[in-house]
Formats: structure tokens, sequence, C-alpha cells
């Protein structure tokens, strides 16, 4: 009993990281041009900080067969992609305000945000 009890902690602790702690990756770049690896549940980096009035492009490439994989979200722009496994999907963004823009699946399981300053 106390072993179950025990590993059912575990297991709400393991949620509370996942969905509450996780850090995704990060990048700041200079680039104008960004690739994305969709992979393992997740986009990376998740975080992109770009400079504000910028274009730039963010190429995806889709490593994960899950159906949620499959398309790009990015609501406040109006732009979304499918995704291709394997292939860079390249998306270009026009210059941007300062801001927080989102980018999800279509089912909000991935997610991201380009932090434009």
């Amino acid at each position: 009993m106390l072993l179950i009890n025990l590993l059912g902690v575990l297991l709400i602790v393991a949620i509370i990281y996942w969905f509450w702690w996780y850090e995704p990756n990060k990048v700041n770049s200079d680039s104008n041009q960004i690739t994305i690896t969709v992979s393992n549940g997740v986009y990376s980096p998740a975080y992109i900080k770009v400079a504000a009035n910028t274009p730039l492009t963010l190429s995806f490439n889709r490593q994960d067969s899950s159906p949620c994989a499959e398309t790009v979200i990015f609501p406040t722009l109006e732009l979304s992609e499918t995704l291709s496994m394997g292939e860079n999907a390249p998306i270009e963004i026009p210059a941007l305000d300062a801001g927080e823009y989102a980018f999800h699946c279509q089912m909000q399981m991935y997610k991201g945000k380009l932090l434009v300053s």
C-alpha cells in the first residue's frame, strides 16, 4: 500500500512539473531565419525572442507523426500552415510590433511564443 501511495505522489509531481514548472527551450535570435523542430510533443525552441519591425521566416520541421503536430496556427496573425513529415515548412512572418504572439497546434497541445521587442 505504501508503494502505491508513493507512486501516486510521484505521478502527481511529474504532472505538476510537466504542466506548470516545465521551461521550454528559448532562443534569442538576431537572424531573420529560424528553424523550429516539432518532436516529442513540443516545439523546439518554443520561445523565440526577435527584434520588432523586422520580417522573419520560421521554418517548421515536423519529426512527430502525431496528428496534432500536422498544423501550426498563429491565431493573432491569422496564419496557419500544414506541416509534412520530415520536411521544412517555411512561414513568412511580417514585421511585427513589440508584444507576444502565440502559436500552437490545432488542439493547443503544442505551444510556443514569439517574443517581439
